[in-house]
């Protein structure tokens, strides 16, 4: 299965492009390392240093997105830390679980699917609450649209299982449709962020692009994994055999990489509909 097209409407303006003249060969740059020296990615030093610093990121942009709306300085801080706190929670609990094999798979399946779990359940319960919650949407007006775009630079480090693929550690139909997609989806976040800051209609229609094609990348990651694991669901048998996904700290990237990454990219559009709409 291949990776899902990009729409035309994601293309940007010329001059959006030229951000991945720096980043694309930084990014082949960093496949080649993790390929030479796989302990990097079995160690789980990547996963942990990229969500760290995009958790930074997240509550300071948060921070800085209140500071420009009309809310008291009462409010904002009780915002802040109304979405910090249960975000902060979530990040420990799932770190957690994945070191202490909480989400190993097997082909007799535990009592409770936890890593399905791990991947619906935030975006089932956290969606709702960001996309109706009115003062999240006085933040969203608030922000610049390039933020949440630029932030999902982050996905380039999927690229982990291109390298995985390549030692001959994980299967084809596993490896290449969620690593590719990934690593585009990072890679293409680059012109889009330039191209929505633009303030531009094209701009806003590339980035809303954007935003659908990383969901569709993680729509079929998602399906793959699911149809491929040991276990009740599963419809293909690799032709190999393939590193679990259960096991740390790869099971950190469905259990709270994606799901996460799917609220970002619902905060996105809600914000980019909204300024349209506004």
């Amino acid at each position: 299965m291949s990776t899902p097209v990009v729409s035309a409407g994601i293309l940007a303006p010329r001059p959006a492009w030229r951000g991945l003249l720096w980043f694309a060969p930084l990014t082949v740059l960093w496949i080649a390392v993790i390929y030479w020296q796989p302990v990097i990615a079995s160690s789980g030093f990547q996963t942990t240093a990229h969500q760290l610093v995009a958790q930074v990121l997240i509550a300071l942009g948060l921070w800085l997105g209140l500071e420009r709306t009309d809310l008291t300085p009462g409010q904002r801080q009780a915002t802040w830390l109304a979405i910090m706190i249960p975000h902060t929670l979530w990040f420990a609990v799932i770190w957690s679980a994945a070191i202490h094999g909480v989400f190993r798979l097997s082909a007799s399946p535990p009592p409770l699917p936890f890593l399905p779990m791990a991947i619906f359940l935030p975006v089932i319960v956290g969606a709702p609450l960001l996309l109706l919650s009115k003062r999240v949407g006085k933040v969203l007006d608030a922000m610049p649209l390039a933020w949440l775009v630029a932030l999902q630079f982050y996905r380039v480090f999927g690229g982990w299982a291109i390298a995985a693929w390549l030692h001959g550690a994980m299967a084809t139909v596993d490896a290449l449709p969620a690593g590719t997609g990934d690593v585009l989806t990072g890679l293409l976040a680059v012109p889009a962020a330039i191209a929505v800051a633009s303030g531009t209609a094209q701009g806003r229609t590339a980035a809303i692009a954007w935003n659908m094609f990383g969901l569709a990348d993680f729509a079929v990651a998602v399906t793959l994994g699911i149809i491929t694991a040991p276990g009740r669901f599963q419809l293909i048998a690799p032709d190999m055999p393939g590193l679990n996904a259960g096991i740390y700290p790869y099971v950190l990237t469905p259990a709270f990489v994606v799901p996460g990454s799917i609220l970002l990219h619902a905060l996105s559009l809600r914000q980019l509909f909204r300024r349209r709409a506004g």
